[in-house]
């Protein structure tokens, strides 16, 4: 039986540099709960070709902002694929909101899209489509397989920094060159 390990939400996963799975290979994933039954996360490194004007004209909400309308839409995960995701700083009250942290929201009402088409939603914001999910114990075990590091999330990450450069830098709040990693396993 595999330990408990402490809570991860509100933590980054860092895909260690031997990931087999190609879908999670150099991905970091923000934890956005995590439990007795399982975890669930959003890929925040992994842009798509799809744009929020993309997704809102499919929503048929008008989008006047061009700046906005061109900021990537990101592949959150192989879960449910079809359904947005939203984390964005706290701010309003939506129809389905999560309070991950004290500064970080994940929302996944129409609502949400609504109010920033209008220009009277959260400033900072990344939308996904589809989650990362883990059943009970799947992450622990992954965990202790050396599948992912993890560590304490930066929201400036998210949100300031380039998606390519998101995965070293996650590493880097560890104070670890992922680039140095080796792809094997440390057990002797």
């Amino acid at each position: 039986m595999i330990e408990p390990i402490a809570n991860l939400t509100n933590h980054f996963l860092i895909a260690m540099p031997g990931m087999s799975d190609p879908f999670f290979a150099r991905t970091v994933t923000y934890i956005c709960q995590h439990n007795d039954e399982g975890a669930l996360g959003i890929i925040i490194n992994r842009p798509s070709e799809l744009t929020l004007k993309d997704i809102m004209s499919q929503m048929d909400i008008e989008l006047n902002d061009e700046v906005l309308g061109r900021m990537p839409v990101y592949l959150g995960g192989p879960v449910q694929p079809e359904r947005g995701f939203i984390l964005h700083e706290p701010m309003g009250e939506w129809g389905s909101t999560l309070k991950v942290a004290e500064h970080l929201w994940l929302t996944t009402s129409r609502d949400i899209l609504e109010a920033i088409s209008r220009g009277e939603g959260p400033q900072k914001i990344l939308l996904a489509l589809g989650y990362a999910g883990w059943g009970k114990g799947q992450l622990e075990q992954e965990i202790v397989q050396n599948s992912w590091l993890n560590a304490e999330a930066e929201h400036s990450i998210i949100f300031t920094r380039p998606a390519a450069n998101r995965w070293k830098a996650a590493a880097e709040l560890m104070g670890v060159d992922i680039s140095l990693l080796t792809m094997q396993a440390g057990h002797g």
